[in-house]
């Protein structure tokens, strides 16, 4: 059996590359706008989401344990995907200005075609008063990287300095909960206990 992580993601692969789990990489192909129709609530949205991917690569993929995960960010229930363009990206960083931001990420497993297990995780991010200066300062170092990154930010870069406070998994923000994932892998006998 091989493990897939079924994520185009650099920050996803990285975070098991450095955990110590082999795995394989085949990015899912689902489409996001429709569960974001139908889920309004971050959790069940992050969740979905991450289900649909570990479920969609695991249908060809049908001996091996897939890994689907996702993140959504939302700022007093307006939920905010990736940015399209630059423009975007500044409209939502002015937009978090001041104000607290909740990540969901969800992570979920799959097997020939059916679930096998999920969880979801919030972290709580305080952004601090941007400067229309410093939101121009800050993509121009960072775009287009931020721009593959829901909330405009990278934390193990210079997104750090978008915050004041944060409260939550440091992997949750990385944009999967790695340690209950590593559990449930262990659980299932593709690591070593």
């Amino acid at each position: 059996m091989t493990l897939i992580l079924a994520s185009s993601s650099p920050i996803r692969r990285q975070m098991l590359e450095q955990a110590g789990v082999p795995f394989d990489s085949i990015p899912a192909d689902v489409d996001e706008a429709s569960f974001k129709e139908r889920h309004r609530d971050p959790a069940q949205l992050a969740t979905a989401l991450a289900e649909a991917k570990a479920l969609a690569v695991s249908k060809s993929r049908t001996s091996d344990l897939v890994i689907g995960s996702d993140s959504v960010v939302s700022v007093a229930g307006t939920l905010f995907g990736k940015p399209v363009d630059r423009e975007e990206a500044g409209a939502h960083l002015r937009h978090f200005s001041g104000k607290p931001i909740t990540l969901t990420s969800a992570v979920a497993l799959a097997r020939g075609g059916k679930p096998q297990w999920k969880h979801c995780d919030q972290a709580t991010l305080q952004v601090r008063p941007l400067s229309e200066g410093f939101i121009e300062e800050y993509l121009d170092a960072e775009w287009p990287e931020v721009g593959y990154c829901v909330g405009v930010f990278r934390l193990e870069g210079r997104g750090v300095q978008l915050f004041d406070t944060i409260e939550g998994s440091f992997f949750t923000i990385l944009g999967m909960p790695l340690l209950p994932l590593l559990a449930a892998l262990r659980e299932r006998g593709v690591m070593s206990s």
